[in-house]
């Protein structure tokens, strides 16, 4: 554990604003722990560059990547998706605004 301390706690990044950029907690929980793993082995988060994160944690530096609008996300799901494949919760397509790249 790191002795590095974030005085706002679990209050920061808000639920309530976060919900604003990504519309459903599911939906929020899947993408934070997406780009989580993507920043645990790229060892960057994008805001790294602008000054530095808040958290220190991997998740904590996702959900500050989505509440800066550094993250775009587009979820797919389609009833004829869910028909042709029934054991998917559709797909995702994340990227970091400083990577050309798509997750």
């Amino acid at each position: 554990m790191s002795t590095k301390e974030n005085p706002d706690g679990l209050r920061y990044p808000s639920i309530d604003e976060l919900l604003t950029k990504i519309d459903s907690k599911y939906k929020l929980a899947y993408t934070a722990a997406k780009r989580a793993k993507i920043i645990d082995a790229e060892g960057h988060s994008s805001l790294e560059d602008e000054g530095g994160n808040k958290c220190y944690t991997s998740v904590g530096k996702a959900l500050e990547e989505i509440q800066a609008d550094k993250i775009q996300v587009e979820f797919k799901d389609t009833a004829e998706d869910a028909l042709t494949h029934q054991n998917t919760f559709g797909t995702s397509e994340i990227s970091a605004e400083s990577e050309d790249q798509d997750y």
